[in-house]
């Protein structure tokens, strides 16, 4: 006689990736490390998958501000995660057990278990996996506040968004088109025009020697909002390409950072930073063009604003009016894989880890 036994699963270890001083790829390193405890208003997630953003590179690179401001090194990177809620801590108000969620964090995300405030949780939208889950809060938020909190574009404005086949340029590319803009979008290469014209981009350029000639014939007045990740002279040149009342929005400096090689070259970025231009207050009141610039990990003060931005987006992922990005997968203990393939700049739509 057969008797049939039922055992608990198997509980993987707690592992993270950690960087203890600033370098290349080999400073991810992959650490066991004891399982965190919700402590009051926290919920316990198993994490499942991981969303890599560049800024998770520059942060192994050491050039990350608020990395080195607010937490220090050694220092486990990461903005965001997906999984399922294990455990609540003492007064969370937190999804139930067993709810798939996507959480924010501002870093520690890149681990099989983190515990979040309960307000940084969130239910993801029946249909949406959880490895599109992780690629979401990060990106998605970043685009939600350069548009709707920063630029505030109307119908029919003309917005040009740089690196619209990445993350956050997708992101903006959907946004925008929601809010009834005519969206152009720059890429780096012929091969992801279909990837930005896909997001809804009505025009898409390849950067290249003529790309400001192409771009000021797609919008001969000028354009409303410019929205750059590049920065270095693509300021000045999108600066130069507003129309009266346009808004040049910064939110990164890509191009200053190496491709491929792990590590910054210290000379590139002396000279990228004296190319980089200095807006002069009484030119922009005499230009009628403003300068806008932000840094989400900076932003502790705005969490309810930025809560209630994911919030209004799921609901816009929920009705179809916007959609996740596409995902390209890689091994939890293989971030270099990651890192090594986001520097490239060859990469479309989100990298995620998955545990």
């Amino acid at each position: 006689m057969l008797i049939a036994i039922s055992l608990p699963p198997i509980r993987r270890p707690m592992q993270r990736i950690l960087i203890d001083r600033p370098g290349g790829y080999e400073r991810l390193r992959l650490e066991r490390a004891p399982d965190p405890v919700p402590g009051p208003g926290q919920v316990a997630v198993d994490v499942a998958a991981v969303g890599v953003n560049y800024a998770d590179c520059v942060i192994r690179m050491g050039l990350y501000a608020s990395a080195r401001e607010l937490a220090g090194y050694p220092i486990t990177p990461g903005f965001e995660v997906a999984g399922t809620v294990t455990a609540l801590g003492n007064g969370a108000t937190g999804p139930p057990l067993g709810t798939r969620v996507m959480g924010v964090t501002l870093f520690g995300g890149y681990a099989s278990r983190i515990c979040l405030p309960a307000n940084q949780v969130f239910p993801i939208p029946d249909g949406l996996s959880l490895q599109s889950a992780a690629g979401v809060p990060t990106v998605f938020l970043t685009a939600w506040y350069a548009l709707h909190e920063l630029a505030h574009p109307h119908p029919g404005d003309r917005v040009l968004v740089h690196s619209a086949a990445g993350g956050v340029g997708g992101a903006l590319v959907q946004l925008a088109r929601r809010a009834g803009c005519r969206v152009v979008g720059v890429v780096g290469n012929a091969t992801k025009v279909d990837t930005a014209r896909a997001m809804g981009a009505d025009t898409v350029c390849v950067n290249s020697a003529t790309l400001w000639d192409e771009l000021a014939a797609h919008a001969p007045d000028g354009y409303d909002v410019v929205l750059d990740a590049n920065g270095g002279p693509s300021l000045r040149d999108g600066y130069r390409h507003l129309a009266p009342g346009g808004k040049l929005v910064v939110y990164g400096f890509h191009t200053m950072l190496p491709k491929g090689r792990g590590r910054p070259s210290w000379p590139k970025l002396v000279y990228d930073y004296l190319r980089t231009p200095r807006f002069n207050p009484l030119a922009l009141t005499k230009d009628n063009r403003s300068v806008l610039a932000f840094n989400l990990s900076f932003m502790s003060e705005k969490a309810d604003l930025l809560t209630r931005g994911l919030t209004d987006m799921l609901q816009w992922m929920e009705r179809g009016e916007i959609r996740p990005l596409a995902v390209t997968t890689f091994p939890f203990a293989e971030p270099a894989r990651a890192h090594r393939a986001l520097e490239t700049g060859n990469t479309t739509g989100k990298l995620v880890l998955v545990t």
